[in-house]
């Protein structure tokens, strides 16, 4: 039986890349925040490896992830990336490199 948390779960840690693509690893500690910069994510798919993080708008809404999320950052209008848990939050982001 598979809890969500095994080895289904999509994971960029230990895994070499092809050839094209980069890895950005963040670790945001209990309570840090990331002021958020769309080039800093661009054209990347992230995933959270670890922790939970609230992703907040320029709007003022917030969205909440956690663990195995899947995501894209791209035109989300954010502000900032904050570490909402008791455990240090790990992102992990791949994208294609530039030229």
């Amino acid at each position: 039986m598979d809890d969500g948390a095994g080895e289904d779960r999509l994971s960029f840690l230990g895994r070499p890349l092809p050839p094209g693509f980069e890895l950005r690893l963040v670790v945001l500690p209990p309570g840090c925040e990331l002021p958020f910069d769309e080039a800093d994510w661009r054209d990347a798919l992230v995933v959270v490896e670890r922790g939970e993080l609230e992703l907040e708008c320029i709007g003022g809404s917030r969205l909440w992830i956690a663990c195995g999320d899947v995501f894209w950052l791209r035109r989300l209008g954010l502000r900032a990336v904050r570490q909402c848990g008791g455990e240090p939050a790990v992102l992990v982001g791949v994208s294609r490199r530039g030229p």
